[in-house]
């Protein structure tokens, strides 16, 4: 069976790539994605997998196999981040201020290629298949949730996600058994004291005092109040004030994260943080606000289903392509259907000979994961359905 699977994947790896760039030309922000949604929408038609809109731009292709038997998911993210894309590649970005700088178009590619695969074996399954197309992965609160009131789960038995990772070499596979991906908070500080002349500092509240006392002793909440033993992340990304070298500035804004995958522990980061931004403004004469929003829940896989899906890959890849990867800080909604169904998320690697990061505006990734990508997530539905 790997065999002729490997031969049809061979078959359609130009495809694959033409299919990758073309929506790289293409890319479109979160829950702006229409043109990225009509393009898929063409290509399920094609292939003759009755296809329905749901949740603004998102998409739910639905393959029928053989009667009876289960039903597994596949889904992949659409939309791009809001930035120029930089770099010399003869498919760059034709959209001013977005790119692919994530994969997702590299998802996208593989998703249409499992889905070509499979159709042309719908005959030799029972069960059914169906293809997630979901906007708004890169902004919270997210597509996930409205996809799911949607009801694109609707029958599902399990559910699985790939992300091409730039930090793996090319063709491997990997995950992890339970949590896998951060919850991803932010928050906002705004300080706020009274302004003044540089030269006269005892007639003003100084707010980039106060805010420079908060980058310092907010770090003290993962260092003191967390346990050691469990990860957690706060950092600051921005921090904004003051117009002149001589004017103290009445307000200052600062914005950052806060990472863990214990919802307790993020409580309890999230209560200090209140806690400790009243405390330290109030030390220097200033007051603060703080706005907080909770983002993606922490992504933890089902220890059955990572089990299956690298039984499956051992088996379609070889032992030796399937490695050992660590949780990571970052935060992914494909967490919120590991909520409602069992599944699990991959880390497929594509990093030969790329020399950019993930969201990094020249980001880029090896195409030549994606044909074993797509070879490994048709196995994976052969497999389940078997």
């Amino acid at each position: 069976m790997w065999h002729d699977l490997w031969k049809d994947v061979e078959a359609l790896s130009g495809r694959l790539i033409a299919w990758r760039r073309e929506l790289h030309r293409h890319p479109e922000i979160a829950a702006q994605e229409r043109w990225t949604s009509a393009f898929l929408r063409e290509r399920f038609k094609e292939l003759g997998i009755p296809v329905k809109k749901m949740a603004g731009t998102g998409l739910r292709a639905a393959l029928k196999g053989r009667p009876g038997g289960k039903t597994i998911a596949f889904r992949t993210d659409m939309d791009a981040l809001p930035l120029q894309e930089e770099g010399d590649k003869k498919y760059r970005s034709l959209n001013p201020g977005a790119t692919h700088a994530c994969a997702h178009d590299g998802h996208m590619a593989v998703l249409m290629g499992v889905a070509e695969l499979l159709a042309k074996r719908k005959s030799s399954f029972s069960g059914k298949v169906i293809f997630v197309c979901q906007p708004a992965e890169e902004l919270p609160p997210g597509g996930a949730d409205p996809m799911i009131k949607a009801g694109v789960l609707e029958g599902v038995n399990a559910i699985f996600g790939l992300h091409l990772w730039q930090g793996m070499p090319t063709g491997t596979v990997g995950s992890v058994r339970g949590p896998m991906m951060a919850q991803a908070d932010n928050f906002r500080i705004t300080v706020k004291g009274r302004g003044g002349h540089a030269s006269m500092p005892q007639a003003t509240v100084d707010p980039i005092l106060a805010a420079a006392a908060l980058v310092v002793n907010l770090q003290s909440i993962v260092s003191r109040n967390v346990d050691p033993l469990k990860p957690a992340v706060l950092s600051f990304g921005s921090i904004h004030g003051g117009t002149a070298y001589n004017i103290i500035p009445a307000e200052v804004s600062l914005s950052g994260t806060v990472r863990t995958f214990d919802p307790k522990i993020q409580a309890l980061v999230k209560k200090r943080l209140r806690e400790m931004v009243e405390g330290v403004c109030a030390m220097s004469g200033a007051s603060a606000d703080l706005a907080y929003e909770d983002g993606y829940p922490p992504l933890v896989n089902d220890p059955a289903s990572v089990d299956f899906a690298l039984g499956v890959a051992k088996q379609a890849l070889g032992e030796e392509n399937v490695v050992a990867v660590e949780p990571v800080m970052g935060g992914e909604d494909f967490s919120r259907y590991l909520q409602e169904v069992p599944g699990a998320f991959l880390f497929f690697g594509a990093g030969d000979g790329t020399k950019f990061p993930h969201h990094h505006p020249a980001f880029d990734f090896d195409e030549k994961a994606l044909s074993p990508a797509a070879f490994l997530m048709a196995a994976l539905a052969l497999e389940y359905l078997k």
